[in-house]
């Protein structure tokens, strides 16, 4: 980070050519804008990005934009999908959670991979990673950040996490109400929602154990609903 400008260097494992389609695919709203259109690749291999610095959504903070969180996904998934996009990230990230998985949540992680991978989806344009510190306070309103995930798939992946969280207690219903209401969903649940809701709870449950976080208790209770 210098001054103004924020270079992001990206994980090791990122295909820099992958990278460089998202990257355009973000030139426009709802995204925070990148600075160059060029991904960079740094000493040790591994793409950079440079973008503006921005002021970071916390999930730690007890008041979220959530309606505009909600308007900006409705916006994205209404937009048209650059060609040559990838399919969204949930898959990789399943696999990587299970892997990390302890022994009694690997089974679930499984059995969860298996739906993911039958499942036929549309090719709309969505984040693939979406939560409440992927948005940007730029200029004057809310932006989407972090296009590592972006790519085509189905809309409800990029509700999976507050869906998730909602029904095992770790989100409230009045920013459960705004965030649909700012998505223009009338109804609190879609059923196309359960799967990736489901997916979005073993992950964090995975990763809240690893890290013996406050909410693991719920998640993996959750998990075990689930079993």
């Amino acid at each position: 980070m210098d001054g103004d400008v924020f270079v992001k260097l990206h994980h090791p494992r990122t295909d820099a050519d992958l990278l460089a389609r998202r990257l355009s695919a973000s030139s426009a709203d709802p995204f925070v804008r990148p600075l160059s259109q060029e991904v960079l690749i740094a000493p040790d291999g591994r793409p950079v990005t440079v973008w503006p610095r921005v002021s970071v959504a916390s999930p730690a903070t007890p008041t979220q934009p959530w309606a505009e969180a909600g308007a900006l996904l409705a916006t994205l998934h209404a937009a048209p999908p650059p060609a040559g996009l990838p399919q969204h990230g949930w898959v990789d990230r399943l696999h990587r959670a299970i892997g990390r998985a302890p022994a009694d949540l690997a089974p679930l992680g499984r059995a969860l991979l298996t739906e993911a991978l039958g499942r036929e989806e549309p090719a709309a344009l969505i984040h693939g990673d979406w939560h409440v510190g992927q948005l940007g306070f730029a200029g004057s309103s809310w932006k989407l950040l972090d296009i590592d995930d972006l790519g085509v798939g189905d809309p409800a992946w990029d509700f999976a996490r507050p869906a998730g969280f909602w029904a095992v207690g770790l989100l409230g219903d009045d920013d459960w109400h705004a965030f649909l209401a700012g998505a223009g969903r009338p109804s609190l649940w879609d059923p196309a929602w359960d799967l990736p809701a489901r997916c979005a709870v073993f992950v964090a449950a995975v990763r809240a154990v690893g890290q013996a976080a406050a909410e693991a208790e719920a998640l993996v209770e959750g998990c075990r609903r689930m079993s």
